[in-house]
């Protein structure tokens, strides 16, 4: 368990972090941006919250979802170093990413089939949905740059895990959007 008595340091002054196995790296390391962007995510999720909480279907997914976040910026914040560490790393799982397919196909079984691209506005659920989606997608791009980057190690569950995430985000805006009925659709090339 976590346990926080004093939110300042100033070990970071000098412009350094520390990870989870205890190695300090520069706050603009590709990691450390990674996990800062889940967490970025994860706070877009709970602006969107503010605006489902009287959704006793919807807000429960999303509230899932922010303790994921968490883990996978455990997940992230731990690195894989190949050797035997004291404990068990906190690490997302298939069974995380399998629950948001489920339920992706739960939310998407209520919407009529997309005939544009859907513009990220609407009510307010839908578009800070929209938001957290956008956010999710850049910390996709950092992750998977850092699975790319050599000596790192991200594994196939957190990458999976981030991409579904941004599905379940833009199915869950179209849901917010009274099951899609009020989506505002992209018409190319309207104000020419």
């Amino acid at each position: 368990m976590v346990k926080l008595n004093k939110i300042y340091t100033r070990t970071g002054d000098n412009g350094t972090t520390g990870l989870v196995t205890g190695p300090r790296r520069s706050k603009s390391d590709l990691r450390v941006d990674a996990y800062g962007s889940v967490d970025e995510a994860n706070a877009f999720v709970g602006l969107a919250r503010q605006h489902t909480g009287d959704s006793p279907y919807l807000d429960p997914m999303l509230m899932r979802i922010q303790n994921d976040l968490f883990d996978l910026g455990a997940d992230l914040a731990t690195p894989e170093t190949g050797q035997k560490q004291e404990y068990e790393p906190l690490r997302i799982i298939a069974a995380q990413v399998e629950r948001l397919e489920a339920e992706i196909d739960r939310l998407n079984a209520d919407l009529q089939p997309l005939r544009s691209f859907v513009l990220p506005a609407g009510s307010a659920a839908s578009a800070a949905l929209h938001a957290a989606r956008t956010v999710a997608r850049r910390a996709e791009r950092q992750i998977v740059a850092l699975a790319e980057t050599e000596g790192e190690i991200v594994s196939r569950e957190a990458v999976a895990y981030i991409n579904r995430l941004s599905d379940f985000l833009f199915v869950a805006a179209r849901w917010a959007n009274d099951r899609g009925r009020a989506d505002v659709l992209w018409v190319p090339g309207k104000n020419r």
